[in-house]
């Protein structure tokens, strides 16, 4: 088939400017063709090569004792002890949600996934950070609907509990949902598998599912903003098959029980291109492939589809010759394709064969090392304005307008269709804080958050992105467990807008100093950016994932408050309303500055939460609402009301940061007291738990009404 005319649209529609078209030109002396010219988008496109973002990226703190594999991976890798590690990352699957959300959510759990058991790693646990529109937007229940039920369909037929995650809403999200996924599995410390190939003039393999035309250019489709053309998009969209992905998955694991695998790389984004250049290049290596040897599923597949296809459900590696016939045996026994589809080679070169034509003929490293790195323009964020007065409201009715919301109703509805206990080792799912599983076969156990407050990250990008990782060291300590490491998806908009910019950079300049403060170093993630529609972008929104260890499952604080536990504060209160759930979701203002985050104060009251876990019976950390919210949702879960002692809007709504509410016995609260005292932590009685109603100062009202509301406010609106 004639290959069209490289003309400036076709250029420009591959995402490529000009001036990125003629370093092309300078790199291989020569006009490329057009599947030249494909796979140089595929490898140069944001959403592959990070080109606006490396050099701040470079910043993040990504190692310490605990580290055994950083950023640049499939995902990170951390020790926990007893020969064990937890390989773990989160990445956005945000603009094929959008186009089409069952299939875009579907196949952005199964991606992540493979980015797991990839390395070796058997997926124990998923998570999802979810962001839509506003609730009367034409668009948000179908989007809502589509995206659940394509998590839920992906991930409970493949076998994994969903143990925890978080949905917001907000008007910057109609035009573009964010689908933030999360994937841990576990692995052997001396049976990890990393992607470098070595070694020259060995079989490189095609594995798993045969290849189609879906999600031909999705990973360029991801690095532009939509507009009126977004229909078109909608081919670039992959579709999933999560029992095929479960074959993928066995016969990846006995296959590396072979010795055949020198190494291997999911085909994720832009498919076979990126997946041979990423190995080929880690290792010094180029790759020849013959593209007639690819299995496919359609008919007259050209060399430009196959490199660029992103059909899911497949892997490369890099066979030892040696094993091919017990590598092939395994395959297929699990009724998957196993095809020899080129070498390595000693030269540089990425050589593309297709029916005894050379479709592409390029040096390798360059697609890689020599893709466009920018230093964007930025300016900072400036500095809130003063937060006009916020008028007094009766505290009850304050609460039960966070509860009527959808931000802050119960979830019960979005994670009742994930399966939260297959495999039997979750201990705590999906409702209240950080999830829980058991690491199987041992005493241990680990704990899994995801965390952001966008409205604070766009009113002080620093400030933001220290809460994100402090609210998740506190989710994590809050259920007992110590903190590890962190993932990170950082989702903005347009980085070429240089307020845009300036956002980024301050969030990471937030998140690096929270991660080294707290010892949570950044072990893998994601970027994606041009998160805009029309030109309005999204709230800037970097979600932290974090993960935690439990030595035992008797360190799990996961009690519940009873008729005369104390309700105990600890850390700092100064009724702190900026940027704040009240402001937002009753009175309808996004003013002010976001929460001053005190990272020694953090680290101090994590500290002592941990080393006083005896004497706790159920604990949460403080965020979005406040103290009245926290308290509630304790007494909720634990079916007993509560009174707390204040009825000023500031200290109840307020969101001070680096703060815990704890239910114990009276013997209990005087042992905390002590110990507070002299490890110089702020603590307070604030209030008891008991009756069956909940009291602010002296409003109240029914514990039952209050619970109706909140377990009953998302479904009435979105189910």
């Amino acid at each position: 088939m004639q290959e069209p005319t490289i003309t400036p649209d076709i250029i420009a529609a591959h995402g490529l400017n000009p001036e990125e078209y003629e370093r092309i030109l300078e790199i291989i002396g020569r006009a490329p063709s057009f599947t030249e010219l494909g796979i140089f988008s595929a490898m140069w496109n944001e959403h592959c090569s990070y080109k606006s973002s490396k050099k701040w990226l470079r910043t993040l703190p990504t190692t310490g004792p605990q580290v055994i594999c950083g950023p640049g991976e499939n995902a990170g890798i951390v020790d926990i002890g007893d020969g064990q590690a937890v390989v773990f990352k989160m990445e956005s699957h945000n603009h094929p949600s959008y186009i089409e959300p069952y299939q875009g959510a579907a196949t952005g759990m199964g991606g992540i996934l493979r980015d797991v058991f990839t390395m070796g790693a058997r997926p124990i646990a998923a998570m999802n950070s979810l962001s839509f529109g506003e609730i009367g937007h034409p668009r948000t229940r179908s989007l809502v609907h589509g995206v659940v039920e394509g998590i839920g369909g992906y991930g409970n037929c493949f076998g994994v509990p969903t143990v925890g995650g978080e949905v917001r809403f907000h008007a910057a999200y109609n035009g573009n949902c964010l689908v933030n996924a999360f994937a841990a599995g576990l692995v052997d410390a001396d049976s990890i598998f990393y992607s470098a190939a070595s070694g020259v003039g060995l079989p490189v393999v095609y594995l798993g599912a045969k290849t189609g035309r879906d999600g031909v250019g999705g990973a360029t489709m991801a690095s532009a903003e939509f507009d009126d053309t977004i229909e078109e998009k909608r081919p670039t969209v992959q579709v999933g098959d999560p029992f095929t992905e479960k074959r993928l998955m066995e016969a990846c694991l006995e296959l590396m029980q072979t010795g055949a695998v020198v190494s291997i790389q999911d085909m994720g984004a832009a498919g076979l291109t990126c997946s041979a250049v990423e190995m080929g290049d880690k290792g010094g290596l180029g790759i020849q492939l013959n593209l007639d040897h690819v299995p496919q599923r359609e008919d007259a597949m050209t060399a430009y589809e196959m490199m660029l296809s992103e059909s899911q459900e497949r892997m490369l590696m890099v066979l030892n010759p040696e094993k091919e016939a017990e590598a092939r045996a395994v395959f297929e026994k699990w009724d998957l394709d196993f095809a020899i589809v080129g070498e390595t080679i000693a030269e540089d070169r990425f050589l593309i064969l297709h029916g005894n034509a050379v479709m592409a003929d390029l040096p390798l490293s360059k697609l890689s090392s020599e893709a466009p790195e920018y230093d964007r323009a930025w300016v900072e964020t400036p500095a809130a304005a003063e937060m006009e007065p916020v008028p007094g409201i009766d505290p009850i009715d304050g609460l039960k307008a966070l509860l009527a919301s959808p931000n802050h109703a119960a979830k019960q509805w979005v994670y009742e269709q994930y399966d939260t206990m297959v495999m039997a080792d979750t201990l705590r799912g999906p409702g209240l804080g950080a999830g829980i599983v058991r690491v199987h076969g041992t005493d241990k156990a680990l704990a899994f958050t995801s965390d952001v407050t966008p409205r604070y990250v766009k009113a002080n990008p620093v400030e933001g992105g220290k809460q994100a990782v402090a609210e998740a060291y506190r989710n994590l300590t809050a259920v007992g467990a110590r903190p590890l490491a962190t993932t990170d998806n950082l989702n903005f908009g347009n980085p070429e807008k240089p307020e845009i910019m300036g956002q980024f950079v301050g969030a990471l300049k937030g998140i690096g100093a929270a991660v080294a403060a707290l010892d949570m170093p950044i072990v893998s993630g994601n970027v994606s950016l041009y998160n805009e529609t029309d030109g309005q972008g999204i709230l800037p929104t970097p979600t932290i994932g974090a993960v935690g260890i439990l030595a035992s499952d008797s360190e799990i604080i996961q009690g519940i408050a009873r008729n005369g536990h104390f309700a105990i504060l600890v850390g700092e209160t100064s009724g702190h309303l900026g940027q704040s759930a009240l402001l937002y979701d009753v009175f309808n203002r996004e003013d002010g500055d976001a929460p001053h985050v005190d990272l020694e104060a953090e680290k101090r009251n994590g500290d002592f939460i941990r080393a006083n876990r005896d004497w706790i019976d159920m604990c949460t950390d403080l965020s979005d609402g406040g103290l009245a919210l926290a308290a509630f949702e304790m007494a909720e879960a634990s079916g007993v009301g509560v009174s707390l002692d204040m009825d000023d809007t500031p200290t109840l709504f307020g969101e001070d940061q680096g703060r815990y509410l704890i239910a114990c016995s009276f013997d209990k609260a005087e042992a905390l007291m002590i110990a507070a005292g002299r490890a110089g932590v702020p603590i307070a009685t604030v209030g008891k738990f008991g009756g069956d109603a909940v009291r602010l100062g002296s409003a109240t009202a029914p514990l039952a009404e209050l619970a109706a509301l909140y377990r009953g406010g998302f479904e009435e609106k979105l189910g």
